[in-house]
């Protein structure tokens, strides 16, 4: 491929990653998270402030998606990714002014868009996963210690659960499992686009041991967001009366309680962009 293509094809995944982004923020609504109608469970965030965090992301992804054209999976390759996901996590912290909007987001976008370049031509979401999973897999020689020491380290080995480093590294299972299958089966079951994305989110809810919710609440906190979000889910198939009395009851808990599922809302960003052009789907 030309140069001039290969930039061309570089610019239409980093848009796809940032109309991910964009999209998982416009959600409305959502349980302890931003959106249109309210900051959730967060006193420093704003939809207005995810959306300028988004697009300042534009140019890592780009990059990400140049350096990984059909660039065989490697080490060489994980840490030109890592390289490139810490200066955008420096230009994010310069447009929040500290705030941490998408730093688990970069991780798991930069992962797929690297793969997704990585085979050009390839557009099952099944194949990218999984080269995202090897690309993860690789170690990080170049990481700083200050960033094997976070809050997301601290929580997996208090609780004992993995995190967002191993969910790549397996090839994203909860993205395969439950993300991509709850989009897809709203959207062929005529659903509007905004509950195929609720429900997506739901499905990750109930059962991502999501960090995030266990730093802010611990275990007993994030059993009963996963009881709550299934039963959401549940009721998603039967009444709508049903389901907007427990997706209340949902949001009431996360809100009460300051809870915000952060990786699960990282999740779903990468299952929109992955499900942009599943062939099982429909594109937005």
């Amino acid at each position: 491929m030309l140069r001039h293509n290969v930039e061309s094809f570089a610019k239409s995944l980093a848009s796809r990653a940032v109309w991910a982004l964009a999209e998982e923020a416009k959600l409305t609504p959502k349980p302890g998270l931003v959106d249109a109608r309210s900051n959730g469970a967060h006193t420093d965030m704003s939809l207005e402030l995810m959306m300028n965090s988004a697009e300042a992301l534009r140019g890592t992804f780009e990059e990400i998606a140049v350096v990984s054209y059909l660039h065989f999976p490697n080490q060489e390759l994980r840490e030109k990714i890592a390289r490139i996901g810490r200066e955008g996590e420096r230009r994010m912290y310069t447009v929040t002014k500290g705030v941490n909007t998408h730093k688990g987001a970069i991780w798991a976008l930069g992962l797929l868009t690297g793969a997704r370049a990585a085979c050009a031509d390839e557009a099952d979401s099944e194949r990218v996963l999984r080269l995202a999973g090897v690309i993860a897999s690789f170690e990080d020689r170049y990481c700083p210690a200050e960033e094997k020491e976070t809050n997301g380290q601290i929580v997996k080995r208090k609780y004992n659960v993995t995190g967002a480093y191993e969910e790549a590294q397996q090839g994203f299972p909860h993205i395969h499992n439950e993300a991509l299958p709850a989009l897809l089966s709203a959207r062929r079951a005529g659903k509007s686009e905004q509950d195929a994305r609720l429900e997506a989110l739901l499905a990750l809810m109930a059962t991502v041991d999501d960090t995030c919710i266990l730093y802010r609440g611990g275990s007993a906190a994030l059993t009963t967001v996963k009881e709550l979000a299934a039963s959401c889910l549940q009721a998603a198939r039967g009444s709508k009366r049903e389901f907007e009395e427990k997706f209340t009851r949902l949001s009431d808990y996360c809100s009460s309680r300051r809870l915000s599922p952060g990786g699960s809302a990282d999740l779903l960003a990468a299952a929109l962009f992955l499900g942009v052009e599943d062939k099982s789907g429909r594109e937005r």
